[in-house]
């Protein structure tokens, strides 16, 4: 696995990633035991930054990755988040960057992550009641206090990434990027390489959409979170698959599989970019991990971007598109 560093950090990892949050929530059903097999796999291949967040499965994703890492912690770089508040039963109970809701969220993440320390602390969403430098200001005393090691923001916009690097430095940002979501490179990506702040893609895959594995609406489980997305709805589904058998169609061509050449793309993308495709499956871990053998061409690169330009998708990301890159 070729290695990349997060930002200005000491952070070294594998080009890319791995994002956990579908083991616990959201992707249908899940399977512990399978899931930290696959956790193992990827560490064994060389990946390193394993991405979870305090609100996957109210916590338990956090406590399945703890679980994995038992006896490996020191193989990893552990990413995880706070800021999407929910109660018990799973309800959705706003956002929060309130610095004393700040420590409280870290010190619940080291305990069921069973860590000493978190790697990369980021804020999920930002909270346009509380002013970004409040939130970072307890998060630099939580990198004083040694309880996390670097701070990082998750879908913040251009203007509140430079306001929380003027309070302390920004190690990542975290933000949905691939073929079908490229908003950001307009002011995002920019910004980010303007200040040395590195690049995390999270659905580098278009939620699996770019795999090539998803025909139809009804290939989604009941539960399956995607199935309340607006670009798999309807109209917007069928119009979307147009650009998946594009992709297709170049995989054939290249001798790879469709979401081997989406991610070869993103990583061809620059240096600063670690994606975290997600998966709970072995064979599809090790499916993403071969894109790092993909070398695409000159020719490649101008076919692709001619196929998938900005605002392709048809259809939001979300459902509820406000909070968003603020």
């Amino acid at each position: 696995m070729m290695k990349r560093r997060i930002g200005k950090s000491v952070l070294e990892v594998g080009a890319i990633g791995l994002g956990c949050m579908g083991m616990s929530e959201f992707y249908g059903e899940s399977d512990e035991r399978e899931s930290i097999r696959t956790i193992h796999r990827a560490m064994d291949l060389g990946v390193v930054l394993l991405d979870t967040a305090d609100m996957y499965g109210v916590g338990e994703n956090e406590r399945l990755v703890g679980r994995a890492i038992a006896g490996r912690r020191s193989e990893v770089v552990i990413a995880t988040k706070f800021g999407c508040v929910r109660s018990a039963d799973g309800s959705f109970l706003g956002i929060s960057g309130r610095p004393e809701y700040v420590k409280s969220a870290c010190e619940a993440s080291l305990k069921r992550l069973g860590v000493e320390v978190i790697d990369l602390y980021f804020q999920h969403r930002v909270d346009p009641n509380t002013p970004i430098e409040e939130t970072i200001g307890a998060m630099a005393e939580l990198v004083q206090e040694g309880k996390i090691r670097y701070i990082g923001l998750s879908e913040a916009a251009a203007s509140t990434i430079r306001r929380a690097h003027a309070i302390h430095p920004i190690t990542a940002v975290e933000t949905e990027y691939s073929l079908w979501s490229r908003d950001v490179e307009d002011e995002i990506l920019p910004t980010c390489r303007e200040l040395g702040v590195g690049f995390v893609p999270y659905s580098p895959l278009g939620r699996g959409f770019l795999t090539g594995k998803i025909l139809k609406f009804d290939d989604f489980a009941e539960d399956d979170f995607r199935r309340y997305c607006p670009r798999f709805q309807g109209e917007n589904f069928q119009k979307n698959l147009v650009l998946v058998n594009y992709i297709r169609q170049l995989a054939l061509e290249k001798g790879c599989k469709p979401s081997q050449l989406a991610l070869a793309w993103i990583l061809a993308q620059g240096e600063d970019i670690i994606p975290i495709p997600g998966t709970k499956h072995i064979p599809f871990l090790e499916e993403n991990i071969g894109a790092v053998n993909i070398q695409l061409t000159i020719n490649n690169l101008k076919r692709m971007n001619e196929i998938a330009p900005k605002g392709v998708a048809v259809g939001e990301r979300y459902e509820d598109m406000e909070g968003l890159n603020i």
